[in-house]
């Protein structure tokens, strides 16, 4: 079991089905202790991991200074505090990763890390609106609300001629569904009407300054 699991343990460890409990047990069943020890000289935390094998491997750490704080920069917390209105923990993690963010450690962003900083800074989790009437939609479903192509839509909120926010660059435009009833949003939808074979807001030929669209 341990020789499978060991020729593939990247794979496994990665896999977009494994949740927190099952790295637990794979690191319950792998390791069989580790050994902390600070050395002051280097200022480093040495680790050395004990596998159920009888190998060992001595990891180094930087030791945290007095008053050191690795903490999220506040421009990640404030696409966090964006992202919730209209998505999970996993898909913001996905989207953090995306655009090369990491966490205060310089770590990846996970489910579980994104749940932990959501929390710490007390940002409600994202929740499916109970009547369906979602308040907060993202570039598709807003567009669909009008009826108008998604691109109209983003060319507009890209031009400032409709309420939106983008909290990343490569990430999703979101729009309060209030936004999509006001007169902006009348007058996005009636050019577009008038003129179908071009969308509203920027110049046709304009590149988008954003790959996602959605």
């Amino acid at each position: 079991m341990l020789s499978v699991l060991a020729s593939d343990l990247k794979s496994i460890w990665s896999g977009p089905t494994i949740d927190a409990r099952l790295k637990k047990r794979i690191v319950r069943t792998l390791i069989h202790e580790v050994v902390a020890d600070i050395d002051d000289e280097a200022s480093e935390i040495v680790l050395v991991v004990h596998w159920a094998g009888g190998a060992h491997s001595e990891m180094r750490l930087p030791k945290r200074r007095r008053g050191q704080r690795n903490s999220t920069p506040g421009d990640i917390i404030a696409a966090i505090r964006q992202l919730v209105l209209i998505a999970s923990d996993d898909l913001i993690a996905g989207l953090l990763n995306r655009n090369g963010l990491k966490t205060g450690n310089g770590n990846r962003w996970t489910r579980e890390r994104v749940t932990t900083t959501r929390s710490y800074h007390r940002i409600p989790v994202f929740r499916r609106a109970e009547n369906s009437v979602e308040p907060w939609l993202n570039l598709s479903d807003a567009a669909r609300l009008l009826k108008v192509a998604s691109k109209t839509l983003r060319l507009a909120a890209e031009a400032g001629q409709i309420e939106a926010v983008h909290p990343l660059p490569d990430g999703p435009w979101i729009f309060a569904r209030a936004a999509l009833t006001t007169d902006a949003a009348t007058s996005i939808t009636e050019r577009a009407r008038q003129n179908p074979r071009y969308p509203a807001g920027s110049h046709p030929d304009q590149q988008s300054l954003f790959s996602s669209t959605t």
